[in-house]
């Protein structure tokens, strides 16, 4: 289990810029893995307090799963399980309309629901 960032994406002036000294800590400005695509996926990426995190935003919808999971291997190893959260609507915290979170405690091993509970595993694995 490795948390990492991509640092080639890393924004490096500006409000939200930061340099290699910030390790896991810092924005990133991801081109989109459709190479047809114009957009670039906006991250802000932290290892503190005993949590690792990263969000993911784009300007005018919520990224899609696909898109989540591309930014999730560019963050974490395939085999490492991250979590989104829906916390109580007293918890809320929102300062982007269209930014969505992945989080991995640092301390333990995130429990995860059997596979038959999730889905018809004979149907195969998506990759």
């Amino acid at each position: 289990m490795a948390f990492k960032v991509p640092n080639q994406y890393r924004l490096r002036g500006g409000r939200l810029g930061s340099d290699d000294s910030f390790g896991n800590c810092g924005a990133f400005l991801i081109p989109h893995p459709n190479p047809i695509s114009k957009l670039t996926l906006a991250a802000i990426a932290s290892s503190e307090g005993g949590w690792e995190h990263v969000s993911v935003s784009l300007p005018s919808r919520c990224p899609t799963w696909e898109e989540m999971a591309y930014v999730k291997g560019l963050f974490w190893e395939d085999t490492d399980c991250v979590i989104q959260y829906h916390p109580p609507r007293t918890d809320y915290v929102n300062n982007h309309p269209y930014c969505l979170h992945m989080w991995r405690p640092t301390a333990v091993d995130l429990p995860r629901p059997p596979t038959w509970m999730v889905g018809d595993i004979s149907r195969g694995v998506i990759a």
